[in-house]
């Protein structure tokens, strides 16, 4: 089931459930890649590559960015945490290549995966989910996901090493003209980081409670705005935090933005230490927003798009807009093409 190296814009079709079990390990890894119960639901279907994945950041152990091998992105397919205690991190799914055939358009469209097939690799591959495992405080529920394993299934990349940038232009990921910009930012700014030139803190206030902590209680279908980025760093203590949330710089694209509310986030999987994080304050995601990875040092160029989370003092409510506005840079954020 070799596959040569597939590139942004190829049509593939997801190998059915007998062909996928059989790369798999006893704990359902493949490169120590898991693959989740949630992706099941894909095989026999057909979706574009949207970038591969040879410049991914770390999140487990924020060591900057990595390559994790013969894998790609697929559209904007997410995981939707069904089998991992319903995580609402919304996490994009990641395919080794061995799991995906690239075929023509006009390739004739198989039938549906058999049910002892897909019921065989879901089994197998919830066996490892969740496990309980002893702390100080006690014994603690972990949990396994591709987003948990990506530090051990990747490799790690020099920031200061230009091949992987050259690559994504390479590859197919980036354009040139988005490649050229985000290289000459890096260019500037890495050097300055490791002088120590630029500040380890993005955006920070003074803290304290703020007029704005009034709860707006918002519900998914309504809209907002962001407010500014003066308004935002009215409510952030000096480490860049509100309530325990950071406010990232990649978010900072999107002040003045009006956006429709995605969902109110109450759980989530922390990539760290795999412990379901139970969120007692407001937090919200909103359509169309993402992370690029064009504004964040030792991540640059990063095709992960991970959803942010939003305090509600960092939005004010709106009416709904006759027209939707949506600031310059892309729906792509979310994972479409270019």
């Amino acid at each position: 089931m070799l596959t040569a190296e597939l590139r942004r814009g190829d049509l593939v079709e997801v190998r059915s459930p007998a062909e996928i079990l059989a790369t798999l390990d006893a704990r359902g890894v493949l490169g120590a890649l898991p693959f989740m119960p949630e992706m099941a639901a894909y095989c026999g279907q057909r979706f574009l590559v949207e970038r591969r994945a040879d410049k991914i950041c770390d999140t487990v152990k924020l060591t900057g960015s990595r390559r994790l091998p013969e894998a790609v992105f697929l559209a904007n397919l997410r995981c939707d945490g069904s089998t991992h205690g319903g995580c609402q991190a919304e996490c994009r799914l990641i395919w080794k290549e061995v799991w995906l055939k690239k075929i023509s358009p006009d390739a004739p469209a198989p039938g549906p995966a058999p049910a002892d097939e897909l019921a065989a690799l879901v089994d197998h591959v919830s066996r490892h989910l969740r496990q309980s495992v002893g702390t100080e405080n006690g014994a603690s529920e972990c949990w396994t996901c591709q987003a948990t394993e990506l530090f051990k299934a990747s490799d790690r990349l020099g920031t200061f090493d230009p091949r992987p940038y050259l690559r994504e232009y390479t590859s197919g990921n980036v354009p040139l003209s988005r490649f050229l910009l985000i290289a000459s930012r890096a260019a500037i700014e890495e050097p300055a980081r490791k002088l120590g030139l630029s500040p380890t803190v993005f955006l920070s206030g003074p803290g304290g409670k703020t007029a704005t902590d009034v709860p707006l209680d918002l519900q998914p279908g309504e809209y907002v705005q962001v407010k500014s980025k003066e308004e935002i760093a009215a409510t952030l203590n000096p480490t860049g935090h509100n309530k325990g949330l950071w406010f990232d710089r990649e978010m900072i694209a999107y002040c003045g933005g009006t956006f429709c509310v995605r969902q109110r986030v109450r759980r989530f999987i922390d990539d760290r230490n795999a412990q379901m994080v139970e969120l007692k304050t407001d937090a919200v995601t909103l359509e169309g927003v993402a992370c690029t990875g064009d504004r964040s040092q030792r991540r640059w160029l990063c095709p992960r798009h991970a959803i942010p989370y939003w305090r509600e003092c960092w939005l004010r409510r709106i009416e709904t807009p006759a027209v939707r506005r949506l600031l310059p840079h892309r729906a792509a954020q979310g994972g479409e093409m270019d």
